[in-house]
């Protein structure tokens, strides 16, 4: 008996220092290679009245907002304001306490299958940054009513993840661009976001899904938002970032090199 209790202590002691030396793997500065990076991004515009319409960014949560520029309840204590500047071309404003987190001045074409999006997001100190996004219609004939894919799916702006050891059975993962940091543990809980304007209970949980590759899922209120697939290549130099965001059918895919 001694002998079995002996070497099961043994074995999970083994088990404990394995897993422990794969996570340290994950541990460093990671920066984005915007040239193996691809952003999907997918939205639709519905009609839903006179001058109303349903505007949903992803994550199944559509905005019913009336087109007339004032700011209106929006998703996740914000504000969202959308006005017309013309027939083929409308203005988007999100803020959050009055504060403004974006605007996108959208553009249609003549054909309408085509929308163009000046997109610039402020950071809290008021610098901004701005990409400009190319859609596809994929549902829908005229107007801005439908569904659209962008097509220019490259990453324009770079960032850099940090990833660093928690409390011996854990990771931490700092985005800067976002101020975001996840304190999460490999012990299947839920563990509260940390960011400057994150939604409220919003949380994170991981797990281990093999030697090279973790699984962290976001949930905002319990309801899952995005699916992360983490993955390690074999010579621990690159850190592959595949992103399911709830709602859309295609996943964003960000490559990291070891710096």
């Amino acid at each position: 008996m001694f002998k079995r209790t002996f070497l099961s202590l043994a074995f999970a002691c083994f088990v404990a220092s394995a897993l422990l030396a794969a996570d340290t793997a994950f541990v460093g500065e990671w920066r984005l290679d915007t040239s193996k990076s691809k952003m999907i991004d997918e939205m639709k515009v519905a009609r839903v009245g006179a001058n109303k319409y349903a505007f949903d960014f992803g994550g199944g949560n559509p905005e019913t907002i009336v087109l007339d520029g004032t700011d209106q309840s929006g998703i996740y204590g914000t504000t969202l304001a959308v006005s017309s500047e013309g027939p083929d071309a409308w203005k988007v404003v999100r803020k959050r306490e009055g504060r403004v987190l974006l605007t996108a001045h959208w553009k249609l074409s003549q054909d309408g299958k085509t929308l163009k999006d000046n997109y610039t997001e402020f950071a809290e100190n008021g610098s901004p940054s701005t990409v400009d996004y190319v859609y596809a219609r994929t549902a829908g004939t005229s107007g801005f009513a439908g569904a659209w894919d962008n097509v220019n799916e490259t990453v324009n702006s770079a960032y850099v993840l940090q990833v660093k050891a928690y409390e011996g059975d854990g990771l931490t993962f700092i985005d800067a661009s976002k101020r975001e940091t996840k304190n999460l543990r490999f012990d299947g809980k839920d563990y509260p976001r940390v960011a400057m304007h994150e939604a409220t209970g919003a949380t994170s949980s991981i797990r281990r899904v093999d030697e090279r590759t973790l699984e962290i899922t976001d949930k905002i209120k319990g309801k899952v938002m995005t699916t992360e697939e983490i993955r390690l290549s074999s010579d621990l130099k690159t850190l592959t970032m595949t992103v399911h965001i709830d709602g859309r059918s295609k996943p964003n895919v960000l490559v990291f090199e070891r710096q």
